[in-house]
């Protein structure tokens, strides 16, 4: 349930048509839901923080996803977005939510029942290295677009042809935040923070060849940038920088509601 699903609630409350004892049933539930012993759905997130609990897909059965679903889908008409989910599961959980897209490439699968509402007039570019790093790019594109935010891509302007993003630049200069996901030595996010006054988040990528260490390297390169208005997440960590890139771009929102 959300403020705007609530002030309806209260409203309805208030003008008859709705008891207070129906009411009081459905605000009940909007602290948390035991989902048959394996999950606490946190119906109550979406007021306190903005947007509903995301689904961590990896781990978890095709039940139990379709039953954190089923309990989130019942509570509210929100979003709701599965994340590192297989194509094989994914498959299943559709045949329970048909009306849910699979994004194979990002393994994320949302339901959505209406348009995510524009919250900010600023705009979220994310940037990738490289093609190989386009599916942790698209996991954040997805998550700051369901989010509410005006969301653009640019994808493989690497350093190994930096001309490439210099192409680019008015795009990179406009944006209110940038997420950049690289892999490899992880050098791009300091490029691209150099050019700029806004937020760069920068993604580490596990993608390259041995002494990368699966993301290691690029994500200590991150970390030790000369560029402070870099912030780094975890390794892979499309849906955090994605999610983070929306709370900064949607910050003057806070004192509006």
């Amino acid at each position: 349930m959300n403020e705007k699903e609530i002030s309806l609630l209260l409203e309805k409350v208030a003008n008859g048509s709705l008891s207070v004892s129906s009411a009081q049933a459905q605000l009940n539930r909007m602290a948390f839901e035991d989902v048959d012993g394996y999950a606490s759905v946190d119906h109550h997130r979406s007021i306190r923080k903005g947007f509903p609990e995301v689904i961590f897909g990896q781990g978890k059965s095709v039940e139990q996803i379709i039953g954190i679903m089923t309990s989130m889908a019942g509570a509210s008409d929100d979003m709701i977005l599965v994340t590192r989910i297989g194509s094989e599961k994914a498959l299943e959980v559709i045949k329970t939510f048909p009306d849910a897209t699979f994004h194979e490439d990002a393994r994320m699968l949302i339901l959505s029942r209406k348009e995510p509402e524009i919250k900010s007039e600023g705009n979220i570019l994310v940037i990738s290295a490289g093609t190989s790093d386009i599916p942790v790019a698209k996991e954040a594109f997805l998550t700051a677009r369901s989010m509410g935010n005006h969301v653009s891509t640019i994808f493989d302007v690497g350093v190994a042809g930096i001309h490439r993003l210099f192409a680019h630049r008015t795009r990179i200069e406009d944006a209110s935040v940038i997420i950049v996901v690289a892999g490899m030595e992880g050098a791009l996010p300091s490029v691209v923070a150099g050019m700029v006054r806004s937020p760069v988040i920068a993604v580490p990528t596990s993608i390259g060849y041995g002494t990368s260490f699966g993301g290691i390297t690029a994500l200590l390169g991150m970390l030790n940038s000369c560029s402070s208005n870099i912030a780094v997440v975890n390794i892979d960590n499309g849906f955090g920088a994605g999610y983070m890139a929306s709370a900064i771009n949607q910050i003057t929102n806070k004192s509006t509601g």
